[in-house]
């Protein structure tokens, strides 16, 4: 498996990806298959791409994908949080893994690509946004050395909220 930058001309394709990969979740929210605005999100990589770096993994075909952002505060700078004092922290978002790629080692091939890239970033921490929905996701991330973190913490939606988790891994 190759973690790389991604290409204009994959754009397309990772959005599909992406979406596949977060349509197949159980229980989000009761959208499963129709994810609304947020799936339009998903499958704007064009647009993610104009302030973060898109990684993908590869073999022969795209396995997954994730947004690197070197400054989170970039992704944070519109919501209605406390100060957080995250300046010099990178983070990242939307971890997508294709649904038959999913227990290969893909997502922390490409988690661990962000926590290199932050190193390299000189970031004092690294930090990402997870879901209830998540529980894999969450597993592999405690078991890289992330921890909740609260602070950041939100919800979306107004009848039925989705509760948005934190979590924080201190790089220095």
């Amino acid at each position: 498996m190759l973690i790389r930058e991604a290409r204009a001309d994959e754009y397309g394709a990772i959005g599909e990806l992406t979406y596949r990969a977060y349509a197949a979740l159980e229980g989000l929210g009761g959208t499963r298959g129709d994810l609304g605005a947020y799936g339009d999100s998903l499958r704007d990589v064009a647009g993610r791409a104009k302030t973060a770096t898109i990684l993908v993994a590869t073999d022969d075909h795209l396995l997954g994908d994730v947004t690197f952002l070197a400054d989170y505060t970039v992704e944070l700078a519109d919501m209605d949080l406390p100060d957080l004092a995250l300046n010099g922290c990178a983070g990242f978002r939307m971890l997508a893994v294709d649904p038959e790629a999913q227990g290969r080692g893909v997502g922390e091939a490409l988690t661990n690509a962000c926590i290199d890239r932050a190193r390299a970033e000189n970031a004092r921490s690294i930090v990402l946004h997870t879901t209830d929905f998540m529980p894999a996701a969450q597993r592999l991330y405690r078991r890289l050395g992330f921890s909740r973190f609260e602070p950041m913490d939100w919800s979306i939606g107004r009848r039925n909220p989705i509760g948005v988790l934190g979590f924080r891994l201190d790089l220095e």
